[in-house]
């Protein structure tokens, strides 16, 4: 972040898959008006009672059901793993839905296991392809970092943190 400095103040925010709230946390810290979901219930509680004076919205929300006043509504979204976890036949569904929620001018930051290949891989977790990612473009957001890192030596496993932004209607 002290590479890329932030504006924040009266940026909105949304994490999803929050788990324990650390991500989202870090956000808030940044000056973000986060809202910060999860499908268990029990995360969302462990979040609450954390950080119990947070300013965070924490809620309990499935990725595959958003509220529609999220659609367009958030000027950072933050996806971290979560993608990787689902299964293959709901990708799309699920890219879809987190293209949907950025705001115009707006970013998205995308990090998850890589494959290189478009076959089917083994999983959980299930890495994903260029194809996959690529549908985030054809949903409307251009691509403006992408960088390659390996999750441990040992593993020698690809990860990919991307960041994506929804162009302004007025510079299309």
């Amino acid at each position: 972040m002290t590479k890329h400095p932030l504006t924040t103040t009266g940026q909105k925010a949304l994490v999803i898959g929050c788990g324990l709230g650390d991500d989202a946390e870090a956000l808030a810290q940044r000056g973000f008006e986060v809202t910060a979901f999860d499908i268990s219930p029990t995360a969302i509680a462990w979040s609450q009672q954390r950080f119990p004076h947070s300013t965070v919205n924490y809620v309990v929300e499935d990725l595959l059901a958003i509220p529609s006043q999220w659609h367009l509504a958030f000027d950072l979204v933050f996806e971290c793993r979560n993608i990787q976890a689902l299964p293959l036949s709901v990708r799309s569904s699920v890219i879809s839905t987190i293209t949907s929620v950025v705001a115009p001018g707006g970013k998205l930051l995308v990090i998850n296991r890589f494959r290189e290949t478009e076959a089917e891989p083994s999983g959980p977790p299930w890495p994903l392809s260029n194809s996959e990612l690529a549908e985030f473009e054809k949903l409307g957001l251009h691509q403006t970092q992408r960088f390659v890192f390996l999750e441990s030596e040992q593993l020698d496993v690809k990860q990919l943190l991307i960041e994506y932004q929804r162009r302004h209607p007025a510079t299309e």
